[in-house]
């Protein structure tokens, strides 16, 4: 059994970091993980992903600000968030996909492509 837990959010003001880190079980982060966030009222959104090979993707609102990155000796997945805006203000869920296979590129933002979910941690930023 699949379990994805994140922890490290919290409230921050703008122009401030977080770190965010995703522990999984029974799945290995040596495969295709990612980042998702839901602001209140809208869509969940792909925030950055990273596959098997170490190639990672951004979505184009946090390019320069955000790193994903993993230590799969601990299967861990993590998320640096520096230079934080309101706008960041989410619910964060770290994902990982059954399969590498298809969905490359941008369509690895997609929701679609990935079939394990965390519980998710609320991020606040103010202004």
């Amino acid at each position: 059994q699949v379990q994805l837990v994140e922890s490290g959010g919290g409230s921050v003001q703008a122009g401030g970091s977080l770190r965010l880190s995703c522990t999984a079980s029974g799945y290995t982060t040596t495969r295709c993980v990612g980042w998702f966030r839901q602001p209140p009222g809208q869509e969940r959104e792909g925030v950055t992903a990273i596959d098997s090979l170490g190639t990672t993707i951004y979505a184009d609102s946090v390019k320069g600000r955000f790193t994903i990155s993993k230590d799969n000796a601990k299967n861990t997945l993590f998320l640096q968030m520096n230079s934080l805006k309101p706008e960041d203000t989410a619910m964060y869920y770290c994902a990982a996909r059954r399969t590498c296979v298809g969905f490359s590129g941008p369509a690895s933002l997609s929701t679609l492509a990935y079939t394990y979910w965390g519980q998710g941690t609320q991020v606040t930023v103010s202004s």
